[in-house]
């Protein structure tokens, strides 16, 4: 055989390589969309509750808390995008980083539920923040005292805007210390809001999310208070 013939034999199995290559592909991007379809298809279903009431009403506590926890989310998200470019702490940067992309997909979440719902992303008739917990088992009070002082329309361990300018003009160490007090402040509340929803949601899909919630930010809150303790600092609260 020459080597013009071994180059060209060569060169057909290099294509056939290829297309077998691009077909494996094909399969394997098939079967990812299929399993996307699949488990949004599921997610819907769970989210449309027990089949006999049908979705939440605009009014209820799972509404009001996908609602409220979508807008606490995006504050965190916010302020770990702040501190992101004011340090170089790779610990804080890291930190940062794991609460905007956890806290982003689960505000995807929340926002896309009430989209399947056909509920309203803010809350109907000048309904305050935070009314779906009135009466649940005190965490109504608790989130009350959370909110107080806090500035009008803050929910649980929300930074007010003086905060966050603040939050923008520190560097270093005094913003690290500052972000993690602010998260601090910020995870406690969401705990609270997520323990109420735990307690009062009806539909199963979301009272384990916000189980899951409490769960990974209580961790964070060990961690952020051991990182406050490394620069001499501890929780404002």
């Amino acid at each position: 055989m020459t080597a013009k013939a071994v180059r060209r034999t060569g060169s057909e199995a290099g294509s056939e390589e290829r297309r077998r290559t691009r077909r494996v592909r094909w399969v394997a991007g098939g079967a990812v969309v299929l399993a996307l379809v699949l488990a949004g298809a599921a997610a819907f279903a769970s989210t449309r509750g027990d089949g006999e009431s049908g979705v939440p009403a605009a009014g209820s506590a799972d509404a009001g808390f996908a609602r409220d926890m979508a807008v606490h989310h995006q504050q965190a998200v916010e302020m770990s995008f702040i501190v992101r470019d004011r340090t170089d702490d790779e610990d804080v940067r890291r930190l940062a980083y794991d609460i905007a992309n956890t806290q982003a997909n689960q505000r995807g979440m929340l926002l896309g539920w009430l989209d399947l719902w056909e509920l309203p992303k803010i809350a109907p008739g000048g309904e305050k923040p935070m009314a779906w917990m009135e009466g649940g088992e005190g965490h109504g009070d608790h989130a009350a005292g959370h909110e107080a002082g806090r500035g009008a329309g803050l929910m649980p361990g929300m930074a007010t805007k003086d905060e966050l300018k603040r939050l923008g003009a520190l560097r270093g160490e005094r913003a690290e210390v500052f972000f993690l007090q602010l998260m601090t402040d910020h995870h406690k509340g969401g705990v609270s809001m997520a323990e109420g929803c735990a307690s009062l949601c009806a539909v199963p899909v979301e009272t384990r999310l916000a189980r899951g919630m409490v769960e990974g930010q209580q961790s964070e809150l060990g961690l952020m208070r051991d990182m406050l303790a490394a620069r001499g600092a501890k929780p404002r609260t």
